[in-house]
């Protein structure tokens, strides 16, 4: 196991759903999603049932019956927010399925948006230089998806509206995953998953629950970039978290 000296010079540094464009389609609004058609785009001779409309409460229920097979596809044919019309690709999350630890960001950036995949940038280098001083590695025991599966324009912060239509796709990731440890990583992503307006400074060094499941807050990797000293809290952030997991087991 690596000291904390020794971390920081490490560190150093299924189907795909589409809205239709149908009479009884156009106009529509208001955070409704699609359901999968059963025809083909070679059945387009003969005219297709409209595409049922789901409430918020119908569509909530439909996604609690996802399961992993089905689970990105969604979230590619997902219309409930307008996200899903400025970006590029929808990042529902990436790791290991069975695994212990969840770590959630906030939304993903102009790098994930291209590839599809969370923390892909220099952040998400810094998050796996974090993981390698604990022994672990994305993929391994290791799950990370974020609060928003579309980036937000120009990365600003996650409106109330779009964290509300994303939160049944993360509720149905911890479902699913049923990880032992969740790790929030930044201000943004814990104030969504705790309900709270606190600073890091207050939410670290404790245990919270999310769903019953613990979580701990720490930086976001992006963060500590721009605030190198912090470094040192993270890790004993990571620590902390690697305890936690262990008094549970």
């Amino acid at each position: 196991m690596a000291d904390r000296g020794e971390w920081l010079r490490e560190l150093g540094l299924a189907p795909t759903w589409r809205l239709r464009d149908t009479a009884a389609d156009r106009g529509t609004s208001g955070g409704r999603a699609t359901v999968p058609a059963s025809s083909t785009a070679a059945d387009t001779s003969s005219a297709p049932a409209p595409v049922a409309l789901l409430t918020p409460a119908d569509r909530r229920a439909h996604i609690a019956t996802l399961d992993w097979s089905a689970f990105a596809a969604d979230v590619d044919g997902c219309t409930a927010c307008g996200l899903c019309r400025t970006r590029n690709r929808a990042v529902p999350g990436v790791g290991d399925r069975r695994a212990e630890w969840l770590f959630v960001g906030e939304a993903p950036g102009a790098e994930e948006d291209a590839k599809g995949e969370p923390f892909v940038g220099q952040a998400g280098r810094l998050l796996d230089n974090m993981l390698a001083a604990l022994g672990m590695r994305r993929g391994a025991n290791v799950y990370i998806a974020n609060v928003l599966k579309c980036r937000p324009p120009n990365n600003r912060a996650p409106e109330p509206l779009e964290a509300e239509a994303c939160r049944p796709y993360l509720e149905r990731q911890i479902a699913l995953l049923q990880p032992k440890l969740i790790i929030a990583l930044g201000k943004s992503a814990a104030m969504q998953l705790l309900n709270v307006d606190a600073s890091i400074a207050s939410l670290r060094g404790r245990v919270h629950r999310y769903q019953g499941v613990p979580l701990i807050v720490t930086y976001h990797p992006a963060y500590l970039l721009r605030n190198l000293p912090d470094k040192a809290k993270a890790w004993e952030d990571l620590l902390f978290a690697r305890r936690t997991v262990a008094s549970a087991a």
